[in-house]
């Protein structure tokens, strides 16, 4: 276990974000953090205090206490960990959000459902083995974190929303503005165009509907859910459905060249990929801190402190899934690790909607990438590797490779 102390602002607090020597690692700051005190005061980039929780039990408990939620009484002054808009303060209004949350879930929810999920594979297939074809044609060197990590989410997303072809990639921009943690006006500029773009696409999906899910959501309710709603989804969907896989396709692929006896044992027997998939979940590593946001609604008693109303809660996943205290070898990638959920996707009410896409991107990747490129490899050291860190949600700028 690391046992070296935390970098301390003048306050003897750990500032966000964490050091990462190692792209595949969790910071060791935070498993020192996790070995000593799995509920800890930390200080976010903006100058704020926050609870850093990075215990796997602590982590379940928050997501599933209702006393923790999105929002804030005093939005203006409430701790944040970043500029970005969307990503980085409180959002909704505190007296309803709570129901507006569950209420969208459950409209959504029968869009992303793992039957449909399962219906949809084969177009995600089909995606998966052009855009590999349309990189060997091109010949070595690649950049697969352009031509793939970001490609084939992207269109898949949008194939599900409707979006025109021509449109796919304009937003790609702006869901990068919106994750801006340092710039609250590219964050603002990303965000007001984004929405300008939704609320068009609903517009044209009300005069012509498609077979798609903002075409239904028009549909919905006898046609009665206000446009202006229904394009907020659609650029949440837009935003979500695509940004986070992107980093976890970059990071399974990583994965998989840093250990090729592992990518060797996902492959030895039929059904032996999904487990592996869910190793990589288990053990993906955003950038610094993977952040998901709560603020406390009243005082709540957490591990062995209390957090007070109003503070921030960070929960970060990627330590909770490497508690020793749940994990064997916690920090060791086994891709024949018995199964144990980890808190990647979330927990219970607060389950990732799209998870059954997330899982059916990283296998239709997985299980073709290596035999049509079996010599795949980095064209570069993995610690030459340029992380983003202005996004809240980190990933890689670029995966060169060749074969």
């Amino acid at each position: 276990m690391v046992t070296s102390p935390p970098a301390t602002d003048p306050d003897g607090l750990p500032r966000l974000p964490f050091r990462q020597p190692d792209l595949l690692e969790v910071p060791p700051e935070a498993l020192d953090l996790q070995a000593r005190c799995p509920v800890s005061r930390v200080r976010t980039p903006t100058g704020d205090t926050a609870w850093l929780v990075t215990g796997y039990d602590e982590v379940r408990r928050v997501y599933a206490d209702d006393r923790f939620g999105m929002s804030h009484r005093s939005p203006q002054t409430a701790p944040r960990l970043g500029a970005s808009l969307l990503l980085g303060g409180p959002n909704g209004d505190f007296d309803t959000q709570p129901a507006e949350r569950l209420k969208a879930r459950a409209r959504l929810a029968p869009y992303f459902s793992p039957k449909r999920m399962r219906a949809f594979r084969p177009r995600v297939e089909a995606l998966t083995e052009s855009m590999l074809a349309a990189i060997e044609a091109a010949g070595p060197p690649a950049d697969l974190h352009a031509d793939l990590s970001v490609r084939l989410p992207v269109t898949v997303i949008c194939e599900l929303l409707g979006v025109d072809e021509r449109d796919r990639y304009r937003f790609r921009e702006w869901t990068q503005g919106v994750a801006d943690v340092s710039d609250r006006e590219r964050s603002l500029t990303a965000l007001t165009e984004l929405m300008s773009f939704t609320q068009d696409l609903v517009a044209r999906k009300r005069a012509e509907p498609g077979n798609d899910v903002i075409s239904a959501l028009c549909r919905d309710e006898d046609g009665t859910i206000p446009d202006g709603y229904i394009a907020f989804l659609a650029a949440m969907l837009l935003f979500a459905g695509h940004e986070t896989t992107v980093v976890r396709l970059d990071h399974a692929i990583l994965l998989m060249l840093a250990h090729p006896d592992q990518r060797t044992a996902a492959f030895a027997e039929p059904g032996r990929l999904a487990p592996a998939v869910e190793e990589i979940l288990r053990v993906v590593v955003h950038g610094g801190v993977r952040e998901t946001l709560r603020w406390a609604r009243e005082d709540v008693p957490l591990g062995d402190v209390t957090i007070g109303d109003g503070d921030l809660v960070v929960l970060y996943s990627a330590a909770a899934n490497r508690d020793a205290q749940v994990f064997g070898n916690p920090c060791e990638f086994d891709v024949s690790r018995p199964p144990r959920p980890h808190v990647t996707l979330g927990f219970g009410a607060h389950y990732c909607l799209g998870a059954p896409l997330v899982r059916m991107e990283l296998e239709a990747v997985l299980s073709r990438i290596f035999t049509r490129f079996p010599g795949l490899h980095l064209t570069v050291p993995m610690d030459r590797l340029e992380a983003r860190r202005e996004v809240l949600t980190g990933g890689l700028a670029a995966l060169p490779v060749a074969w």
